[in-house]
């Protein structure tokens, strides 16, 4: 198993900032892709951004230019450092990392608990 622990949410005034982390844990697997999903009250839930292990980097469109994804391959740890928060931002951010067993080969999804970010003034 992959443990994910976020950290970082909260609540903070529209055009602040907040930066999340993902600590990722699990000593059968190679953490491979990591990322960042978002779900607002009565929607669905949403990518925000990704980061592979090479530092490749994707983003949504709504977050592109605010946003910034990055990662600690060391310490199998993803940050998302967010700027220019709008209300629109509101959401329960979910981490989630893609992980390799060793030995088996077969790759699995984890998922985070969620952290909530609130945008209000």
């Amino acid at each position: 198993q992959v443990q994910l622990v976020e950290s970082g949410g909260g609540l903070v005034q529209p055009g602040g900032s907040l930066r999340l982390s993902c600590a990722a844990s699990g000593s059968m697997f190679r953490i491979n892709s990591m990322g960042w999903y978002r779900q607002a009250p009565g929607k669905e839930r949403e990518l925000v951004a990704t980061i592979t292990p090479t530092g490749s980097t994707n983003y949504a469109d709504s977050v592109k230019g605010r946003f910034t994804i990055s990662r600690d391959n060391a310490k199998n740890t993803a940050y998302l450092q967010m700027n220019s928060l709008k209300p629109e931002d509101t959401a329960i951010y979910y981490c989630k990392a893609e992980a390799r067993h060793l030995i088996r080969g077969s790759l699995y999804d984890y998922w985070g608990q969620g952290t909530q970010v609130t945008v209000s003034s």
